[in-house]
């Protein structure tokens, strides 16, 4: 019980510590002495990381679109392309770098979608500018990948 004590202190006091103290005993396969309850909350969080940040660059990607799609400033054109391009380039990394996140793309449009709406209308609907309640194109991996939907 104590070793267990010292490991939650160790995790809550030196994260890196932990971490390295960790990765010393998987590597010794020392598993009796790995704190698999932290070390089970770490690798979960990092899955949940990777998804928020898919959604999170789905929603600036998404907001930029309608921006550039229905907002009639074409001074600020080249920076909403700008930034899609960007969006759409990370997103792209991130789903190879990690496939299976894919899977979650239906999920992730739907959120992000939701949330780049909410952004878009509470910057531009006192401006007398309207967004469409539903996304009006394909909504596929590919599409919003390559796709300028605004010309």
């Amino acid at each position: 019980m104590t070793q267990a004590i010292a490991r939650q202190t160790l995790y809550e006091s030196d994260f890196f510590q932990w971490t390295q103290d960790t990765v010393a005993k998987l590597k010794a396969r020392d598993f009796d002495h790995v704190d698999l309850e932290n070390l089970i909350e770490e690798i979960e969080s990092l899955g949940a990381s990777q998804k928020k940040e898919v959604r999170n660059r789905l929603r600036v990607l998404l907001a930029h679109l309608l921006k550039r799609m229905y907002v009639n400033m074409p001074d600020c054109f080249e920076g909403w392309e700008n930034t899609i391009r960007t969006q759409r380039t990370d997103i792209e990394i991130e789903l190879e770098d990690m496939p299976s996140l894919k899977r979650f793309w239906d999920e992730f449009f739907d959120s992000a979608w939701k949330y780049a709406l909410k952004d878009v209308r509470g910057e531009y609907a006192k401006k007398g500018y309207q967004f469409p309640d539903t996304w009006q194109f394909e909504r596929d991996i590919d599409s919003m990948l390559n796709v300028e939907f605004w010309e």
